[in-house]
């Protein structure tokens, strides 16, 4: 699924996002008459839907090699796509799971679309999403409104940058590191070259200004969204 935005809100995307699919998938990827043949691409709206065939895999690895492939398939994209946009243009990928059977193939378009939305909500002129982040936060993150993520970051955030400002005491920083390491004190203090002692006093200075408790997995989980929607 993709879909092609231009800033001036240009209409008729659609049938542009459907040339783009055409110019890099059926050359590119056909490795004869008969493999060119069996990719269709078409557009619904503002949007343009490709059918790709996908090598056949055995049923026991076909959860994981099948999303292999297709991942590898949305990697090969992004770069002809990016060429191919003149200006001001940004184009936008979701990528289903792979089906076998043509009854799979209306969810395999919602589960596209979604993507695809997910993608949207990234900066960048090429943005892309792949079906294994539909089982993520990633997904749920695009569709909270902006004044709930406003109200949501600064609540949490606002704080901590205020205090950086005038202090220069690295707490936003220190905060993504810490839970990046899973909350460990060891990894974190090396990843930041710091002393663990000087670790804990940033950590409990983020608490104390905010309230909250970063041993608390409640506590962390929202700290940790409320970096990413920030």
């Amino acid at each position: 699924m993709a879909r092609v935005e231009w800033e001036d809100g240009s209409a008729e995307t659609g049938p542009v996002a459907q040339t783009l699919l055409e110019e890099i998938l059926v050359d590119p990827l056909a490795t004869g008459p008969e493999q060119s043949d069996r990719i269709a691409v078409a557009h619904t709206g503002d949007e343009a839907v490709a059918l790709v065939p996908l090598p056949a895999v055995s049923s026991e690895h076909d959860g994981s090699e099948t999303g292999i492939l297709a991942d590898a398939l949305l990697e090969s994209v992004r770069e002809p796509l990016s060429a191919g946009l003149d200006g001001d243009g940004r184009v936008t990928l979701g990528v289903s799971a792979a089906v076998h059977s043509a009854e799979g193939l209306r969810g395999a378009l919602e589960e596209a679309r979604h993507a695809r939305r997910v993608a949207a909500a990234r900066p960048g002129r090429v943005c892309a999403a792949g079906h294994q982040e539909l089982a993520s936060h990633v997904l749920l993150l695009p569709f909270v409104p902006d004044d709930v993520r406003r109200a949501f970051t600064a609540r949490l955030l606002d704080p901590l940058r205020d205090y950086d400002r005038r202090h220069r005491a690295e707490l936003i920083p220190t905060l993504e590191a810490f839970l990046d390491s899973d909350g460990s004190w060891t990894r974190c203090a090396s990843r930041l070259h710091l002393h663990v002692n000087t670790l804990r006093y940033r950590v409990g200075r983020i608490e104390q200004l905010t309230g909250r408790d970063l041993s608390r997995l409640e506590d962390k989980l929202d700290f940790f969204l409320a970096l990413r929607m920030s």
